[in-house]
């Protein structure tokens, strides 16, 4: 690998290790003994290409091994462009449907454009290195995977909840889907890593890897397992297209700003911690600022123009920022606008029918299909029939009915 000065400098490892981490096994003083270590670290993120673009909740890993990077660790951005085509049951109620190989090398060309502005691959001393597990996945045997399956139970593999729910509802478990931890966890051998980071919902996978790479290479594997982007009112993952969270990174810099602007107030200082480089003794004084009183919605501008800046830049966030002034502060939206208190989840247009807005479920299905039925704060039009309202909404509605929707 030749000679690389690695950091140890030890204020730095200690906020890597206290910011956006949900657990570290076998434990966080046995990583951080690592890193103090001087030894150079091989660490990786896995990542099935399952479709075009990547969301805010996915810069929380790649943030957190552009600073590994920094310290002169190697790090690897490990494309499952095999394991896609069986898919992931993680969090999965219902088995995926496979991708073909043709879908995944598209999905694959536009990801790493996405990740570059958080992720250096160019850097001429120690670049981040891109795989595919096709690599080594697609040359083993029948013999070779019934020797790694050797290493799991059944037993082990059905207590995770998602398939106990199946089992318990009648719904198939199908055997590919046992497979996908074994091989999940072979990449990790193949590569012989030191680290693997990934979310929380992917601790059992990472966890199959740290089985096999003590088995085949008698090594020990950290596994970083990080925050998941929540709704604290839902208990749902934000960056959700159904829970109307949804940012891209690929997203152009105006409608990036305007869903930053839409996001929940409660999610502020979590959205600052898993997804700006912002440091966490300036986020403690946005967190004094809002305890204080100041209004969210200036701090979420703050927000909207950190994210902006950091994936498109500086002068194209105060473009975004004067756009949304102009449309969305300047009295498009009334101020004696009706506001309604409503639970979680109702359908929008239940509301909009109770409330005398529409005169029929008809009529608000025809303002859908014409585009009139609007979320003011991000600006995006809604076109689910049976959108339900997640989180607090200001609506417009045809060109002169408006709502202001509070969630309780």
């Amino acid at each position: 690998m030749g000679k690389f000065l690695v950091s140890t400098d030890e204020k730095i490892i200690d906020e890597l290790l206290a910011r956006s981490i949900f657990q570290i096994l076998p434990s966080k003083e046995a990583l951080k003994k690592e890193l103090l270590s001087g030894r150079r670290l091989r660490v990786y993120i896995g990542a099935d290409v399952t479709g075009t673009e990547l969301h805010l909740g996915h810069s929380t890993n790649f943030i957190l091994l552009e600073k590994l990077r920094k310290l002169g660790h190697e790090v690897i951005v490990l494309f499952g462009d095999f394991t896609a085509m069986i898919g992931d049951p993680s969090g999965k109620e219902s088995s995926r449907q496979t991708l073909s190989s043709e879908e995944i090398q598209k999905n694959l060309k536009t990801w790493k454009k996405q990740i570059a502005p958080i992720l250096s691959f160019t850097d001429k001393k120690n670049p981040a290195k891109i795989l595919k597990n096709s690599t080594w996945l697609k040359k083993l045997n029948f013999g070779d995977i019934l020797k790694l399956a050797s290493s799991f139970t059944v037993q082990h593999m059905i207590e995770r909840d998602m398939f106990e729910k199946r089992i318990q509802e009648g719904k198939p478990v199908y055997m590919h889907e046992f497979l996908y931890p074994l091989m999940q966890g072979y990449d990790s051998a193949a590569m012989d890593v030191d680290i693997e980071i990934g979310g929380s919902d992917q601790i059992f996978n990472m966890l199959a890897g740290r089985t096999l790479q003590k088995k085949i290479n008698n090594k020990e594997k950290f596994v970083i397992a990080t925050t998941l982007l929540e709704n604290p009112k839902t208990g749902k993952k934000l960056m959700s297209k159904s829970e109307g969270g949804y940012i891209a990174l690929s997203d152009a810099p105006a409608e990036m700003y305007g869903k930053t602007m839409a996001l929940p107030d409660e999610v502020i200082v979590q959205v600052f911690t898993d997804c700006t480089l912002l440091s966490l003794s300036e986020i403690e004084k946005i967190k004094q600022e809002l305890n204080a009183g100041i209004n969210p919605r200036d701090i979420k501008m703050r927000l909207a123009r950190e994210l902006v800046t950091l994936y498109h830049s500086a002068l194209k966030a105060n473009s975004a920022e004067k756009n949304f002034v102009n449309t969305f502060q300047k009295k498009e939206f009334p101020e004696d606008v009706l506001e309604v208190l409503v639970p979680v989840g109702v359908p929008l247009r239940t509301i909009l029918s109770e409330k005398k807005i529409i005169s029929s479920y008809s009529e608000f299905s025809r303002l859908q299909k014409s585009g009139a039925v609007k979320d003011i704060q991000s600006g995006e039009k809604i076109m689910k029939p049976d959108f339900k309202v997640m989180k607090d909404m200001d609506i417009k509605i045809g060109k002169k009915r408006f709502l202001k929707i509070k969630v309780r």
